[in-house]
């Protein structure tokens, strides 16, 4: 018996070696998180979307592409900042491609609409896809290549390299589904209560399901 322990022990520890490592070597392939950033128009909207997406971790409503550094929503708002509304997602490739993203990005916007989005017009709410190197470039070209001939019209959706991403201030973070009570034209609301309010109004879904019928990913609302 004591020699039969003896020759287990070294096997089980053998074994328990094997397994560190293959786990080890499992943590060393598992891919590091990317980040995409897109402008879509209200981050509010954009943020709801991409939050549903699997494989995305997080969605941080923000501003980009303009030369006002630390900016804030009034400044942005104003106009003037060269600044877009957009979001930063920050997504895990082994489950969802950056190709994948961006084709959703197009699908959950009107990027014929160089104005704006829906009811939110000027510089502020303008489409665009900002990339950080040369494969994303030649991700996003392509995409607005099909988009172009899927929908048959010129795109106004602006692929720009990225610049610094500035998130927004706390109140606009996850503001879909806040709790917070706000006063609104309705009385007081809860910000989930108000952005569905301000959802329909806006007419986001319709004019993304007037566009894309089925392919349309997020035009159920939230």
């Amino acid at each position: 018996m004591g020699v039969f322990l003896g020759r287990v022990k070294p096997a089980l520890l053998i074994a328990a070696i094997l397994l560190g490592h293959l786990a080890q070597s499992h943590r060393a392939q598992a891919a590091e998180p990317e980040t995409a950033i897109f402008a879509g128009g209200c981050f509010w909207c954009v943020e709801a979307d991409f939050e549903k997406v699997r494989g995305v971790s997080e969605v941080v409503s923000g501003y980009t592409g303009g030369h006002v550094d630390h900016p804030a929503y009034r400044q942005v708002a104003r106009g003037g900042t060269g600044h877009v509304e957009a979001v930063e997602i920050t997504y895990d490739p082994d489950v969802v491609s950056y190709e994948k993203l961006v084709a959703l990005f197009f699908r959950s916007v009107d990027p014929t609409d160089a104005g704006g989005q829906f009811c939110d017009r000027g510089e502020t709410y303008r489409t665009a896809i900002f990339v950080s190197d040369p494969a994303e470039r030649r991700v996003a070209e392509a995409e607005k290549g099909k988009v172009g001939r899927a929908l048959g019209s010129e795109i106004a959706t602006e692929i720009l390299p990225a610049a610094t991403f500035w998130p927004a201030e706390a109140y606009h973070q996850d503001y879909y589904k806040s709790r917070d009570l706000i006063l609104t034209r309705f009385g007081p609301k809860t910000k989930a209560e108000a952005y569905k309010l301000y959802r329909a109004g806006c007419g986001r879904d319709e004019r993304v399901r007037a566009l894309w019928g089925d392919a349309a990913p997020f035009a159920g609302g939230s």
